[in-house]
Parts: C-alpha cells; structure tokens; sequence
C-alpha cells in the first residue's frame, strides 16, 4: 500500500475502529481478492466490533496498492460513505492557497516633450517593492502526524487476543494425587487438597467446568487426558489441565518434567500437553490450552543469593509468615519436597500451548501442609486480584516473583516459570459478582 494510504489508515483509525461495521465489508474484500478466507476468519476470531475494526485496518495495511481504493469502494457499497468521504477528503493532496503577489509597478519611458507628467505618483519607493518569491509562511505541523511521529512503537493493543466469549470457556481437568502407593517409595503430598479446592473454586469463577480426578494411576492419567482429548470442545474457547503431584525428570524434545501417578510411573508433560494438540484434538485447533503443574523440577534446593534490601518489595511479608507456618518439630514433612526436576526444550513446540510450572527445572517445588504449596496459593491470589484485568503472561511474572520472595526455614528459594507458545494475548473471561 501507499505510503500516503497507510498514513490515511492510521490518522483517521480512531474514527474507523469506532464507526466501522467491518461485517459488511467482509465479502467485498474477499470478492476484490484483499484478503482470504483464512484472513477473513482470523480478522473475526480478534474479539468483538471494535476489535475486529481494529484488526481490518491494520491488516489492510499490507494487502498491496489496491486495498485502499477497494475498501472505499465497499464502505460506499454498503452504505456507510461518512467513512469513506472521510478517507477521501484524507487522500486528496491539500492544494497550496497562493499568497497574494503584488507586481513590481515599472516606470514607463517618458518622452522630453511630455513634462505635465507626475512622475512621483506612478513611482513605487523601493522599500516597498514586493518580491516575486515571498518567503513562505511556517505551516503548524499537523496534530494527528506528530502524534503518529510519537507511537512508531509497537503498541499493546497491536497484538491480538484470544477469543473468550464462551460460556462456559472450556473444560478444566484438575488431577490431584495425594496418596501413593507404598510400593511406589513416594511420601504422600500432605496439604494439596487444599491446593486442589482451591484451584476448583478459582476456574469455576473463571467461567470454566470443572473436573477433579484424585489419586489417579499411570494408566488413568492417561486415560483421563484421551476422555479429555476426544470431547468436542467447538463449542468452547479454551482448555486447562491443573496436576498436583509429585514430579521427576523425563527425556523430551518439547515440554520438559514428567508427573508421577499415584503407582509410581511418571507420565512426561511432552505426552500430556501432546494429547490437545491439533492432531489429537481437532476441535482445539487455533485455541489456548493451559497446563499448570505443581510438582518438583528435580532434588536441589536453591539457597538463593544474597541483594541488597532495595531488591524486596516492602509490601512482602510472606517471608515471615511462611516461616511461622513451618512446625518447631525436626520433621522434614511440614515442608514436602514432594515433585522432582525437568530437562531443557530443543526442537520446536505447538502453538497455542502455555505449560505453567512451580519451580525451575532442577530444582525442588516447596508445600506447607497447612497451607498448601507456595506456587499455587500465590498463583490463586493473583487470580483473583488480576484475572479481571490483566493477561495471563503478566500474571505468570506477578506469581514468579512473589513466590520468589518466600523463604523454607529462612533459607530455601523457589523460582516459578513457564514456557509459553501462545500466539496471542489471553484474558480469563471472568463472571461478573
């Protein structure tokens, strides 16, 4: 597209985004060969009116020389010309208003007989000739392209956001094991009932069905995952998967970590996150899935390093609290180290796809008994506090860092994080109280 064009584009989108019915463009662009019907459903996935309006302009951008002149056309043929006059009146190239030139009066040859001539009245003084070139007037710089000039950056509202209008947003399979089989040389995970209630109650406020399964094997993990894999999920924009239970490392090529059942195999969250992808769950095509796993990165503890006191935010005083929460006794199973390490990814991952952990690779991942674990009793929190305002990613950073502010026994750190393949923002549609 022109460069004049797009300037057009961006100056008069606060009109186009406000006014635009980008509906009744749609199959004029896509009859003029602009965009595709790929692009078209994309331009409709953006969220609402003004979303999509949004999205239009800015695609159009890039669809060539004719995408202007064609959407003119199709705003004029679907009746709404206030938006195309107002692009039209943009296109024209102001015409320059010439500033009054005065000619340079020139004394006409007198004849010597002619002495009744005034000279003087006809003679023009020279400070008041006038130039043939007047110096041109300074031009106040328009409002709409310094502004323009200003916000080359790349702006938040650039990047699409997922479709969330569903109700409810999808299904949410929570797996908590709790009890492990003796056989199994795995302590049991005292205190994640607490983290499994509260995890139900926070999707369910989220606008997502809820389905818990406790103490599940090997096998019914997996068996869960394909029940969860063969629904038709058309009707729905999302998908989570919650597992609270003890964790070990896994050999991978995607996702690292594996999760154990409550008979001690461990299913790797490569195989689980694998079960939603488009191949195996075609109605979660081009949709967010959400895995959070609370479960140990590995046996290492992380001791942190010491900053100086501008370092923590004034606000935390989990520090404390969480230490007072720890019983006086020597037992080590107040504070369950009860989940192991994962690996490095190497090769590329799917799309769409965000797996949230409790802790780095490597290392342990803390819960209170009383309490339950530090990462999902902070990742509750900044839900409910954030959820209705923030995207996910942003809540993730808020999690990671409150979290890393706790302390085991005055000493002992834990460092969330996630590996996130989602194409576009993602916002919890939340119900309104």
């Amino acid at each position: 597209m022109d460069r004049r064009h797009k300037e057009i584009l961006r100056r008069k989108r606060v009109e186009l985004v406000l006014n635009l019915d980008p509906a009744d463009v749609y199959d004029g662009l896509l009859s003029r060969g602009i965009f595709t019907n790929d692009m078209i459903d994309e331009i409709k996935s953006s969220g609402q009116r003004r979303d999509q309006a949004r999205q239009l302009v800015k695609d159009l951008e890039t669809r060539g020389s004719r995408a202007f002149p064609a959407f003119l056309e199709c705003l004029h043929e679907t009746g709404q010309h206030g938006l195309a006059e107002l692009l039209e009146t943009g296109d024209s190239a102001p015409v320059p208003v010439p500033l009054p030139v005065q000619p340079t009066v020139i004394p006409l040859s007198v004849p010597e007989n002619r002495v009744d001539l005034k000279l003087p009245e006809i003679r023009v003084a020279p400070e008041k000739l006038i130039p043939l070139k007047p110096t041109p007037l300074p031009i106040a710089p328009n409002k709409n392209e310094t502004e323009i000039s200003r916000t080359s950056r790349t702006r938040k509202d650039s990047i699409q956001s997922y479709k969330m209008e569903a109700s409810p947003s999808g299904i949410c399979l929570l797996i908590n094991n709790v009890e492990f089989d003796s056989a199994s040389e795995l302590k049991n995970r005292k205190g994640s009932d607490i983290d499994s209630e509260k995890l139900e109650q926070r999707f369910r406020a989220l606008n997502f069905s809820v389905i818990v399964k406790r103490n599940l094997k090997y096998k019914q993990i997996r068996h869960e995952l394909s029940v969860l894999a063969k629904m038709d999920h058309s009707e729905y924009d999302c998908c989570v998967v919650i597992i609270l239970s003890h964790g070990t490392e896994a050999s991978h090529n995607r996702f690292p970590g594996a999760v154990h059942g409550v008979d001690g195999p461990s299913v790797p969250v490569q195989i689980i996150t694998n079960y939603l992808n488009g191949q195996n769950c075609p109605s979660l095509q081009g949709k967010p899935k959400l895995f959070f796993i609370q479960a140990c990165g590995g046996g290492e503890k992380d001791t942190g390093f010491e900053v100086s006191p501008d370092e923590v935010q004034c606000t935390e005083v989990r520090l404390d609290e969480q230490v007072d929460a720890i019983p006086t006794s020597s037992s080590s199973d107040s504070l369950s180290m009860s989940d192991e390490p994962d690996a490095r990814t190497t090769l590329p991952t799917p799309s769409d796809i965000l797996v949230s952990y409790s802790t780095f690779p490597g290392y342990v991942s803390w819960r209170d008994t009383n309490k339950g674990s530090w990462y999902v009793e902070t990742l509750d929190s900044i839900l409910e506090t954030n959820a209705a305002t923030d995207d996910l990613a942003t809540m993730l950073i808020m999690v990671n860092n409150e979290v890393s502010q706790i302390s085991a026994k005055g000493l002992y750190k834990q460092m969330p994080g996630s590996f996130n393949f989602l194409r576009k923002l993602f916002y919890f549609h939340t119900l309104k109280t």
